[in-house]
């Protein structure tokens, strides 16, 4: 590419570009940013994989509350440990260019604690209890409140749970949640 030495051939930096978000020239800047959090350990290994707690220190990660969360769901072995191609995912999905329907579905995962393909009560309540921190302290009826007037809302087929297509019904009348579910690189 004229600009020193990458760590990545023409053809592998044109496979990055078909398969996510970015250009060239932004996958080889996640690639600097990637080695940034642990360059002794990425050096010139570019299949080098990063603890969670390596990648957790990423700034706008570092002050989500659904952090662990993300890491664990773009993770390729699914404990939250990024290598580069996890963390490219990551970033090109919460990039601006990502559609709404890519961001839906992984938000979804992140949302889905337990993992049983739906987002019941107790997910929920991990979520409202993530996005209220602990600077705001709510009690547990107010918790069970909160999950009831969700399910009134959007649980259309009253199961007690959201499956994907209520989950995603509810994002399509979010005007707001693609500029809220992103990651600057």
């Amino acid at each position: 590419m004229g600009q020193g030495k990458s760590q990545f051939s023409e053809e592998e930096l044109q496979d990055y570009e078909d398969l996510t978000y970015f250009t060239k020239k932004e996958v080889l800047y996640a690639h600097q940013k990637f080695k940034a959090l642990a360059p002794e350990k990425v050096g010139h290994n570019k299949n080098a994989k990063l603890p969670m707690t390596k990648i957790l220190q990423y700034p706008e990660l570092s002050v989500n509350p659904f952090r662990d969360r993300i890491c664990k769901v773009f993770s390729s072995s699914n404990d939250g440990d990024c290598t580069f191609e996890d963390f490219l995912d990551m970033m090109s999905v919460f990039s601006e260019t990502a559609p709404k329907a890519v961001k839906a579905e992984h938000a979804f995962r992140i949302f889905d604690f337990d993992g049983d393909d739906m987002i019941g009560v107790s997910d929920l309540s991990e979520v409202i209890q993530r996005l209220c921190g602990t600077d705001l302290k709510l009690s547990d009826s107010e918790i069970q409140q909160l999950v009831q007037n969700v399910l009134e809302e959007a649980d259309l087929d009253d199961d007690g749970a959201l499956s994907f297509a209520e989950f995603e019904h509810i994002i399509d009348k979010s005007s707001d949640f693609c500029q809220s579910f992103r990651i600057r690189l």
